[in-house]
């Protein structure tokens, strides 16, 4: 306690804050280098951010980490008066190493993607759990649901995580590290690629084969207020003492703007210049008949496959991915909602339905999603389709293999109703022998037989030499790390939109014995069609709104041509 009030000045008086400090680490183990190429590689990618916290000791305690509430604001422009001020009266702090989160409560509710969309600064970062507006589920997991948490939204960077390595123990550790369970709220929040064994390419470079972030300055919407909040991370080890975290969060706060006003939900007006397919369709057909020899033979190597398609739309205007992101919350109650975009690099946004896994202290929870088809246009219709859909031969196949791979006993399958689409679904469960199992629970779940196939190592193999396109962090986990808590979704249903790249969007069916080449291609299609429709709803209006002016035009020009000439 003495600690915190060196922090702070003037001192704070008991009742207006709660503080929480970690206990010291129970052990030390030897901490391995990392090699000078990775160093150097790191360096020159990153040093702009913050620090990059996989550069540290990973078995090292920090030194603080603590979370500090401040007295309620009545709106956001007046919890940001009181972060400044708060921040202005911070004192250099005698430990070498650090986190602190500095929140203000706002009485009012506001949108977490409105605040968001207002923000200029990169990094940022967005999710929103599946119950968060009405679903039956959240992101934001089970501790969340008792603070009412919607959704989340981040700038800056107070430490970053990202090597071009596979996701290994020492970096989850790392990331671990700059979490307390007495700080619940601070969290990591990132994505890890479909298959970090493969080459990253340029439009994906920016996020290495994971990127996580804690951000500087966050603000959560709940269901009947909300919350501004910053975080400071410091380490000397790491070159980034207590003066550079001040002055890279001041920085920040000073390109914050503090609306967070409603926006209008539609993607500007725009032209689709171009629109392609990767694989084509012929591609994919031979791509399938390959998959099937192999799931067909004798000595049969895959018992399922994935195979994904990339679709890049270029339009005559950048798409603003927090307003497309926006749009797709509209349709988006029972899916998660993200939004990762590093410093400088694109952004990868989703509305995915499928939990990978969710873990609260020792308990943890995971669901198995397999077939899909369309929404009925009546309420028979719908009811009709899902029960075919539950009695299909060959859905119900790769469903049984998604169950038969987890780590957990399924439940009896059932039928997960979307917008446009409806899945089968079941619920998995289990408890952990230890906390430091996440680590294995992620690594075994991903990547899982709805997104890679089966055998995975098999399947992992097959795609890496058939596909044509880096699917990047599509079909990764996606997700949070938190002190007791942790939970990702799978990077499906997701697109990446940048200025240089377009809009690509990514989406993938399972192939199986008894797989139709066409009826895969469909079920792409329709699963992509959450973007494509938004993009092609704009197209389309601005086609109409053109044939009205030009026959609006054409109209007067024929009223001006059949009335008498003045004369001269």
């Amino acid at each position: 306690m003495a600690q915190t009030a060196r922090l702070l000045r003037p001192p704070v008086a008991p009742d207006s804050a709660r503080l929480h400090a970690t206990s010291p680490a129970a052990g030390r183990r030897l901490h391995i280098p990392m090699s000078p190429l990775r160093s150097q590689r790191c360096r020159c990618r990153c040093c702009h951010l913050s620090m990059n916290g996989c550069n540290g000791d990973p078995d090292r305690q920090l030194g603080v980490c603590q979370t500090r509430t401040l007295p309620a604001a009545p709106a956001p422009d007046s919890a940001m008066s009181q972060l400044r001020s708060a921040v202005s009266a911070l004192c250099p702090p005698e430990s070498s190493s650090g986190i602190i989160r500095l929140e203000v409560p706002i009485w009012q509710r506001a949108e977490a993607i409105a605040w968001l969309h207002a923000q200029k600064k990169l990094p940022r970062l967005f999710f929103s759990g599946r119950g968060g507006r009405g679903g039956d589920a959240s992101l934001n997991g089970a501790g969340a649901r008792r603070s009412n948490l919607v959704g989340v939204a981040g700038v800056g960077s107070a430490v970053y995580f990202r090597q071009f390595e596979p996701f290994s123990l020492e970096d989850w550790k790392c990331i671990k590290r700059f979490l307390s369970k007495d700080c619940p709220l601070i969290r990591a929040y990132g994505a890890i690629r479909f298959d970090a064994t493969t080459n990253v390419s340029s439009e994906w470079k920016d996020f290495g084969s994971f990127y996580f972030a804690i951000p500087q300055v966050e603000f959560d919407e709940l269901e009947e207020s909300s919350k501004l909040a910053i975080n400071i991370a410091w380490d000397d080890n790491l070159r980034w003492p207590w003066e550079k975290a001040i002055n890279g969060l001041q920085s920040t706060l000073r390109q914050i703007s503090p609306s967070s006003a409603s926006f209008q939900r539609q993607v500007p007006t725009s032209v689709i210049l171009s629109s392609s397919h990767t694989p084509t369709k012929i591609y994919w057909d031979a791509a399938v008949k390959k998959a099937l020899q192999m799931i067909n033979g004798k000595n049969a190597e895959l018992s399922k496959v994935v195979l994904a398609r990339s679709t890049r739309i270029l339009t005559d205007t950048n798409i603003d991915p927090i307003i497309l992101l926006a749009c797709l919350q509209i349709e988006g109650q029972n899916a998660y909602q993200f939004c990762i975009q590093p410093a400088g690099g694109p952004a990868f946004i989703g509305n995915t339905p499928e939990q990978l896994f969710h873990k609260e202290n020792l308990k943890v929870s995971s669901e198995a999603l397999a077939g899909t088809r369309a929404r009925g246009r009546t309420r028979m219709e719908d009811l009709q389709i899902g029960e075919d859909l539950l009695l299909s031969p060959k859905d119900g196949t790769e469903f049984t293999i998604i169950i038969c791979d987890e780590v957990f006993v399924g439940q009896k399958k059932a039928i997960r109703k979307l917008p446009r689409v409806q899945h089968l679904c079941a619920q998995l469960s289990g408890r952990l022998k230890s906390e430091d199992d996440e680590f294995d629970i992620l690594t075994h779940l991903h990547p899982s037989p709805a997104v890679c196939g089966l055998p995975t190592e098999e399947a992992r193999k097959f795609i890496a030499e058939t596909e044509t396109f880096d699917r990047g962090m599509y079909a990764g986990p996606v997700g949070w790390f938190g002190g007791s808590e942790t939970e990702f979704a799978v990077g499906i249903r997701s697109a990446l939109v940048g200025k240089g790249i377009g809009t690509l969007i990514y989406a993938g069916a399972g192939i199986v014995k008894g797989t139709i080449s066409s009826s895969e291609w469909e079920e792409v299609e329709l699963k992509a069609s959450q973007f494509t429709k938004l993009l092609q709803y704009e197209v389309i209006n601005r086609v109409v709104r053109n044939q009205l002016a030009y026959a609006v035009s054409a109209e007067a020009v024929g009223s001006m041509a059949s009335s008498p000439c003045p004369n001269n």
